[in-house]
């Protein structure tokens, strides 16, 4: 997985004004900062807001709303473990508390040695494959709890 840079103003300034000019341009500007730093830091939402003649509580509004934006850098590992209705039905309930249980951290929790990030999806379109997640943007199907405790041990 993709290591981040450290927060940087400067550099942050440099990926705002990219997009500055785009139509719509704040989720490219957020995304790209998050692609960046591993996350959109409370300090860039001012520049944001600077750049695009918004408030502040507007960047803000949209960096909360959307589930796929951090305000810390993830784990060396994502794991987006499905939580929609197919998955459901065929044990992704059990699966994601175990899962949750071996990592020891809830949704959207890193595990403490900065591994893996856990991220809850709903439906990654593997619906015949269920229970399944994406571990580092991989799809993974039919897993189980012994299948993940097999791949846990690969994750460091």
């Amino acid at each position: 997985m993709a290591r981040f840079e450290p927060w940087n103003e400067g550099r942050a300034r440099d990926i705002i004004s990219g997009f500055a000019s785009t139509e719509g341009g704040s989720l490219p500007i957020l995304h790209a900062l998050q692609a960046a730093f591993g996350c959109v830091p409370l300090e860039a939402e001012p520049l944001v807001a600077s750049a695009l003649n918004i408030s502040r509580a507007e960047v803000h509004g949209i960096v909360t709303f959307y589930h796929e934006f951090r305000r810390e850098a993830p784990g060396r590992h994502m794991l987006h473990v499905c939580r929609a209705e197919a998955c459901q039905a065929v044990g992704a309930d059990a699966f994601g508390a175990h899962v949750r249980d071996v990592l020891a951290v809830d949704w959207h929790g890193t595990t403490a040695d900065g591994a893996v990030t856990l991220e809850p999806v709903f439906c990654l379109g593997l619906c015949a494959s269920g229970p399944s997640a994406l571990l580092d943007g991989q799809p993974i199907g039919r897993l189980s709890a012994a299948r993940f405790d097999r791949i846990r041990e690969t994750l460091s």
